[in-house]
């Protein structure tokens, strides 16, 4: 498969030597794709390489940690420093910790230097973000970012100051960047997505997220393109019900033809920045009392065999979650479902968060042009 790669590389080259015209020749990514290689091209070369034959359409490979965390690589700065960052669809900042910063959770991770980047501009304004697992505080600095092969200049972002707590310590990634809506980015931050549409860096105003299960390799985010190999299912479009979040409005949740949680509609959130699936407490109790786990969401492995699948009713479609999906084997031979209970507050009611739990099953279209979200299944 690769001497094959390797010659179609090479007859594109000859090509450009004998001045065959290009409007006569096709692209890359079309010859590729006849030959059923372009997966495997864009998982085995460096997404600086994909960038160079795609302009406008660039994949950022992403690391499986555990099924748990997915990241990739970006840099920040001239000349380039680099940081691994969790791609959040459910916050809208780019940060990573800063030389500032003495939290214990900033010294055993990459931390930016401004004074070694001969492109960094310094603000007076300061951050401050939480999450639902953590919070940091910092001040904000505009320099160039590179993410996937794509440089975006004068890009605003945080410098991390404090970060305090556990949970970023023990993270295996340094930074986040968001790519969630302009409307909820904190101190009105510009997020890199929109800075990538503004000056015309990608050639559709859509991202894409596939993400692998098993702590198998292959995940990404495809900037500017869908990929029709993830899509040949079909795609399920979805409206988006406010423009913060990737947030969309659910019917109802059911359980072997019974709807026993949001049965009277609520609203949800596509976020790839949390790993499970997030649930309001009440219909997390409802649910472990159908699939017959503990209140803490624990059960036996032998019982997980009968489980049934949880279904989505969203825009008058049906989204499984096969039990594969929400099933998370523990090393002490017991199982646990892959739910969280935990009570969001919004003016709308409940929310659920379909975090990488329900995204894994599906291959994910975020589409800022039309405000839309795309779900198309996966095998």
């Amino acid at each position: 498969m690769k001497l094959l790669l390797l010659l179609v590389l090479v007859g594109l080259a000859q090509g450009f030597q004998t001045r065959v015209p290009l409007r006569k020749m096709k692209s890359l990514r079309q010859r590729l794709r006849e030959q059923g290689l372009l997966e495997s091209y864009l998982e085995q070369h460096p997404y600086n390489l994909a960038a160079k034959y795609f302009p406008g359409i660039t994949v950022e490979p992403l690391e499986n940690y555990m099924d748990d965390e997915y990241f990739g690589t970006i840099s920040i700065g001239t000349p380039p420093q680099e940081f691994t960052v969790v791609f959040d669809t459910g916050s809208s900042n780019l940060w990573v910790p800063s030389v500032f910063c003495s939290s214990p959770a900033c010294r055993n991770h990459n931390r930016f230097n401004p004074a070694e980047s001969s492109t960094f501009l310094s603000t007076n304004e300061t951050l401050f973000i939480a999450y639902g697992t953590g919070s940091m505080t910092g001040v904000l600095g505009y320099d160039t970012v590179n993410v996937a092969g794509i440089s975006v200049r004068n890009q605003i972002f945080g410098l991390a100051e404090t970060e305090p707590g556990d949970f970023f310590y023990y993270s295996p990634f340094d930074g986040i960047l968001g790519l969630a809506f302009p409307s909820i980015a904190s101190s009105g931050a510009t997020p890199v997505f929109d800075n990538m549409m503004m000056e015309n860096l990608v050639d559709s105003h859509l991202f894409s997220v596939y993400l692998s299960r098993d702590d198998k390799g292959g995940s990404f985010v495809l900037f500017g393109a869908i990929d029709p190999f993830y899509t040949t299912k079909g795609i399920s479009w979805i409206p988006l019900s406010a423009e913060t979040y990737w947030q969309i409005t659910m019917e109802s949740v059911s359980v072997s033809g019974t709807p026993v949680a949001c049965s009277s509609g609520c609203q949800a959130i596509v976020d790839t920045g949390t790993s499970l699936l997030a649930v309001p407490m009440r219909a997390f109790r409802t649910l472990m009392k159908h699939l017959g786990a503990s209140s803490s969401g624990e059960i036996s492995c032998e019982a997980t065999k009968n489980l049934p699948s949880l279904i989505f009713h969203i825009n008058g479609q049906e989204f499984p979650l096969l039990p594969r999906a929400y099933v998370v084997k523990q090393s002490n031979g017991y199982c646990s479902l892959g739910l969280q209970g935990m009570d969001v507050p919004t003016e709308e009611g409940e929310l659920w968060i379909l975090g990488d739990v329900f995204i894994r099953e599906y291959y994910v279209i975020f589409d800022r042009a039309n405000n839309k979200v795309g779900l198309s299944q996966l095998p």
